[in-house]
């Protein structure tokens, strides 16, 4: 995992699929446990996919939140 790896979950977006449009870290985490029983997508979004289903099965979705707070000074 990179560092920025942690900003890419509170910036990107969902490309398709039910929650498109959604930032990855908003997933709900029956959508992450689907995705690790179903198979994760190729590539970036298939790494980024099961980084936010590690954190999100743990319970360490709230180490986010200052990163979210950061990358709003960037996004809005």
């Amino acid at each position: 995992m990179k560092s920025e790896d942690l900003m890419q979950l509170v910036t990107l977006k969902m490309p398709y699929g039910k929650y498109q449009g959604r930032l990855i870290a908003d997933l709900p985490g029956h959508y992450l446990h689907w995705f690790a029983r179903e198979g994760f997508p190729p590539g970036e979004l298939g790494r980024l996919l099961h980084l936010m289903r590690e954190i999100d099965h743990n319970g360490l979705s709230s180490l986010l939140t200052p990163l979210r707070t950061e990358a709003s000074k960037y996004h809005d």
